[in-house]
């Protein structure tokens, strides 16, 4: 039987000071994923995204980041799956990328809007075909009998837009645009090195958390 309790890492890969931390948490971040990449670690652009719904329960689950910049952070989504309809009710989430292999994490907090149109449309075309038709064919997050309704909605949508199907009406971006950010990086006997950046007054300030 596995020990839990005496499971233990200790991280001693990197430190984060503020006298090399950047100033903007979008150029550390751009930074982090940079090297997170260089580094290859599995799935850099993986992130958990938190949501409330409705009555106050929260839920999370695995997307992709697919663009950044000033504006925020986007992934894409069916809007009808659990996680739209809950951005539609708390126009409000986080988003946590774990680089495990650079014993790092990054949390960002801020509200969510749909991207627009011309944006939600232009991602979608550069999308596999396999990806679209999936698009058309997933009521996600909706209870089915088995995976052949699955299947037998990609026959019947693979018939109807065989080249080149239209973006689904109910499928598009999100962007989340945050006003905190934290980044934390392991250190040794868990003094973690955290620092949170947060809007004030158009301005972000940096802080540094205790661990």
């Amino acid at each position: 039987m596995i020990d839990l309790a005496d499971m233990r890492k200790s991280y001693e890969r990197a430190e984060l000071l503020e006298t090399s931390a950047q100033a903007e948490p979008l150029d550390q971040f751009s930074e982090w994923l940079d090297q997170a990449v260089a580094a290859k670690v599995q799935e850099p652009n993986a992130m958990t995204l938190a949501t409330v719904g409705a009555g106050g329960r929260p839920s999370t689950r695995v997307v992709l980041i697919k663009e950044f910049d000033r504006r925020g952070i986007v992934w894409y989504t069916n809007y009808d799956s659990r996680k739209g309809q809950e951005l539609a009710v708390h126009p409000f989430a986080a988003l946590q990328f774990h680089w495990v292999a650079l014993e790092r994490v990054v949390r960002i907090e801020g509200s969510v809007e749909k991207v627009s149109t011309a944006e939600s449309d232009a991602y979608y075309a550069i999308r596999p075909l396999g990806s679209r038709i999936g698009a058309w064919a997933s009521p996600q997050s909706r209870v089915i009998a088995s995976r052949a309704v699955l299947q037998q909605a990609v026959a019947k949508y693979r018939a109807q837009y065989p080249d080149n199907p239209p973006r689904p009406p109910h499928w598009g971006g999100f962007r989340l645009k945050p006003d905190c950010w934290e980044f934390w990086q392991g250190r040794k006997s868990r003094l973690h090195d955290r620092l949170r950046y947060r809007l004030e007054g158009g301005r972000w300030v940096r802080e540094r958390l205790a661990p």
